[in-house]
């Protein structure tokens, strides 16, 4: 008779198989220039990562560990040969990284700037997006990433290199935060199979990499009871992209508050700003571009969240009452994070982080990529859904445009899958429940 879990390893080894195809052919998409071919073969290996999920959450097989981290290396490997294809934001990262070298503020002027001609070449400089117009975005934590890529050289190699660094600290301390937990190491495979962060972090080298390792880093060190490095790390994660900010009532929380535990905002409240003392020679400056990158999205006027754009097409409702509706809604869930229990923090986290970003709707699927650790974590079927139908965002004719059929899969599809999960209970929970998920105390 065949042995059943035998079997269902064979059966995983043929998904890894698939996957580790499907990469070659979506490289192969890329260096073709073909959006369409790679938007096809993504959406695939995302079903093939579901049916490994449904897999390994089900019968968890022998050496199955040693087999996801093997693919997870393969299909990385294949994805750092990308081509800039994507995204050409690595160009802005190793050119900010470049200034910094040159004792140069990377807020004080745009790329194209005549006082910075001396640090041109014709690899870097000339595909900078914006170079004309914006001073960079990024917030100092980032800043400081792009200078120390600049040791391995002021090339995309290095940039990804360091990316790929930063994303294997994030999934170590995955791994720690399942172990914590009492859940099987396995459940690992919902983060280094997800075709999201394999092609925006290994494929384009996102900064986001920065977020995977800071918000799984501040996971860890809450489950470990650290309030104080969860301060660091959620400050870190704030200064690569502001947006993690949110993720701080929960982390805090009630009991801390009752404990006068104010560990976490005095060391967020101290490091946030003091990070920004090395750039503020040039005042207001140190916020670059992002008041033009609003405006670029369209996010003061509203036209640019699919939520605001899809209710326009039934009733008239301004910007305004828009956002202060989504921010009674994010304020709510984010007192409801502060308040929870200990054991169903995460889920109510990851619940604060869908709904933010389902309300301001982003246009680019690296934005979704922070939300993977959430997801690994939790059993969060729903977020399966927008986290690998973000890939579809790259089938618009311009990133602030995006015809609103997209916007209806997206979230509309997120939509429906979270009324199904709420009415049907979490699919592929069974095995961790049957495996003894411990609970665990307040920190």
């Amino acid at each position: 008779m065949t042995d059943p879990k035998a079997f269902s390893l064979g059966r995983l080894a043929m998904i890894a198989a698939g996957l580790i195809a499907l990469s070659i052919a979506g490289l192969w998409a890329q260096e073709a220039r073909r959006i369409d071919a790679f938007v096809a073969c993504v959406l695939l290996e995302g079903g093939l990562y579901v049916g490994a999920l449904i897999l390994i959450r089900r019968t968890a097989p022998p050496r199955a560990f040693a087999l996801i981290l093997i693919a997870a290396v393969v299909v990385r490997i294949i994805a750092a040969a990308s081509p800039v294809f994507l995204s050409t934001d690595i160009f802005r990262y190793v050119w900010d990284g470049r200034v910094q070298a040159a004792g140069i503020n990377p807020y004080r002027y745009v790329p194209n700037d005549p006082a910075l001609t001396a640090l041109r070449d014709t690899a870097i400089w000339p595909n900078i997006n914006r170079a004309t117009k914006a001073h960079t975005i990024y917030p100092p934590v980032a800043q400081w990433i792009y200078l120390a890529a600049q040791l391995g050289g002021s090339n995309r190699f290095a940039m990804k290199t360091v990316m790929l660094l930063l994303e294997t600290i994030g999934i170590f301390a995955l791994y720690r935060v399942l172990r914590a937990r009492g859940q099987p190491r396995e459940r690992l495979l919902a983060y280094v199979w997800h075709p999201l962060p394999i092609w925006e972090i290994a494929g384009s080298g996102h900064i986001d990499a920065a977020l995977v390792a800071f918000i799984s880093l501040a996971l860890w060190a809450w489950t470990a009871g650290r309030q104080s490095l969860v301060g660091v790390a959620l400050a870190a994660a704030t200064l690569v992209k502001f947006f993690p900010l949110i993720l701080a009532p929960g982390l805090w929380g009630r009991a801390s508050w009752w404990r006068r535990d104010f560990r976490l905002p005095l060391v967020m409240a101290t490091l946030i700003p003091l990070a920004y003392v090395p750039y503020l020679g040039i005042g207001l400056g140190v916020f670059g571009y992002l008041p033009g990158y609003a405006r670029e999205e369209q996010l003061g006027s509203g036209s640019g969240l699919w939520l605001l754009d899809a209710v326009h097409r039934l009733m008239p409702l301004s910007s305004g009452s828009y956002f202060a509706a989504g921010g009674v809604l994010i304020v709510c869930l984010a007192i409801r994070c502060f308040a929870s229990e200990p054991t169903k923090l995460f889920g109510r986290i990851r619940d604060l982080a869908i709904a933010f970003t389902f309300f301001v709707s982003p246009h680019y699927a690296w934005y979704f990529v922070w939300l993977i650790p959430l997801l690994t974590v939790t059993s969060a079927d729903y977020l399966l859904w927008p986290s690998l139908a973000s890939f579809l965002l790259y089938c618009a004719p311009t990133p602030s445009a995006a015809p609103l059929w997209i916007g209806f899969v997206i979230y509309g599809g997120t939509g429906c899958a979270f009324l199904i999960s709420r009415a049907l209970g979490p699919v592929f929970s069974a095995a961790d429940v049957s495996r003894g998920e411990k609970s665990f105390n307040d920190p």
